[in-house]
């Protein structure tokens, strides 16, 4: 019987150099339909990105998210930021979530998915969850962007717990969401890749 795979711990994560994602010169914040239409050519044209979403959090029981508020979509290079509450950019969030000429990467997409379809009343297409990746290569449970990331590169990928928590909704969002944002989606991207050079 095969043994199941472990990822490394938190203390041995915590010992590792840390992961170089992007900058927030490499962040562009889509502002406009115009801005969005760039995004669109520019991410359909590379034939794979990272991808997640984030949501103001909710505290109370029975609350239910109205999210996603942000959402994110990178390549090896740049990271476009998309927020819910600009509705000029909906139809390019749409036409990139319903096409399956950009593949889109990411950790634990199930929630994100069913918050999609909520709000945005479309089921994605062209999705790979990368928790269904390392379960095909013996992981049993899920695998977090900081586990993969100290896998496959043995470095550990900085995720602050206040910024986690902190209101995605807001129009104007902070340096540190950005960065956070982009390198969420940034990582699942470079674990992606790394996993098919392994594998």
């Amino acid at each position: 019987m095969n043994e199941t795979k472990m990822p490394p711990s938190r203390d041995q994560i915590a010992e590792m150099e840390v992961f170089t994602g992007l900058e927030i010169d490499q962040i562009f914040v889509v502002r406009t339909a115009h801005h969005a239409a760039l995004a669109v050519a520019d991410l359909l044209s590379v034939g794979e990105v990272g991808f997640d979403t984030e949501s103001k959090p909710t505290f109370l029981k029975g609350q239910v998210s109205e999210g996603p508020h942000v959402l994110q979509f990178s390549t090896t290079e740049k990271a476009y930021i998309f927020q819910a509450h600009v509705t000029e950019s909906h139809p390019a969030i749409i036409e990139l979530l319903n096409s399956d000429q950009v593949t889109k990467i990411g950790f634990g997409l199930g929630g994100d998915l069913h918050q999609i379809s909520n709000r945005f009343g479309l089921r994605p297409q062209a999705i790979v969850d990368l928790d269904r990746s390392f379960k095909k290569i013996g992981y049993r449970n899920s695998i977090g962007a900081k586990s993969a990331v100290a896998m496959l590169f043995n470095r550990k990928l900085l995720k602050s717990k206040s910024v986690t928590t902190s209101n995605w909704a807001e129009p104007q969002l902070t340096d540190r969401q950005l960065i956070y944002a982009a390198n969420d989606a940034y990582a699942a991207l470079m674990v992606h890749r790394a996993l098919a050079d392994v594998s």
